[in-house]
């Protein structure tokens, strides 16, 4: 009796550390900027407006839903100058950005939208221009917010700007227990568990008192 009534107990801490338990960190949706390295795709530590590439770089966007740049994806096309640029002949005066647009998947679209196919570009641009020069030369419409911020490609998404993205699955637990009042929280029925495993703890101990008497 006395190992039941210890299970019991350690049911209950269970159902309160889950009750107790921070939902998982959210992600948020927005286009990350890369430069290639070596043939390999690198996170750029500074944004498109202020960024100057030298003649022959590769640049990428890629959009997707993401913590941080630590979990940020890649874009999913290599940054390869010569095969993007090889329509686009030098030209005195000017210099050729390879350019790689990656809208990611449907998982990572706003709800209602659809990515458009990935794609490259080749912009020959004047010797001091930016990235973002670059890019609107060949994939307006840009869209920006206040900060400067890069909110949308070839006008994708069509709106929104680096926001906060819940996964399908933690929007579905959210959803599943909030009470019928409509706060945030645990559910009537994790409350409920609870209630019923103290109920039975309690009834264990009441049993094993009378029967040792």
């Amino acid at each position: 009796m006395r190992a039941r009534f210890l299970a019991l107990l350690g049911l209950c801490a269970l159902l309160m550390v889950a009750v107790a338990a921070p939902a998982q960190a959210a992600g948020y949706r927005y286009w990350s900027f890369w430069k290639s390295s070596g043939g390999e795709w690198t996170y750029a530590t500074e944004g498109p407006a202020t960024a100057r590439p030298a003649d022959g770089s590769v640049n990428g966007f890629r959009f997707s839903v993401s913590e941080d740049s630590g979990d940020a994806a890649t874009p999913r096309t290599a940054p390869d100058f010569a095969t993007i640029c090889a329509g686009t002949p030098a030209k005195d005066g000017t210099k050729r950005i390879a350019l790689v647009i990656d809208s990611g998947t449907a998982a990572d679209a706003p709800r209602g939208e659809t990515p458009p196919a990935q794609r490259t570009a080749c912009a020959r641009v004047a010797p001091a221009a930016t990235t973002a020069e670059a890019l609107a030369q060949v994939a307006k419409p840009l869209r920006y917010n206040s900060e400067a911020l890069l909110c949308a490609i070839t006008g994708y998404p069509a709106s929104g700007c680096g926001d906060q993205a819940l996964p399908a699955a933690d929007t579905n637990a959210t959803n599943a227990t909030k009470d019928p009042a409509g706060d945030d929280g645990p559910s009537v029925g994790v409350y409920a568990g609870i209630a019923a495993v103290l109920t039975l703890a309690g009834a264990a101990v009441w049993r094993s008192r009378h029967t040792t008497r």
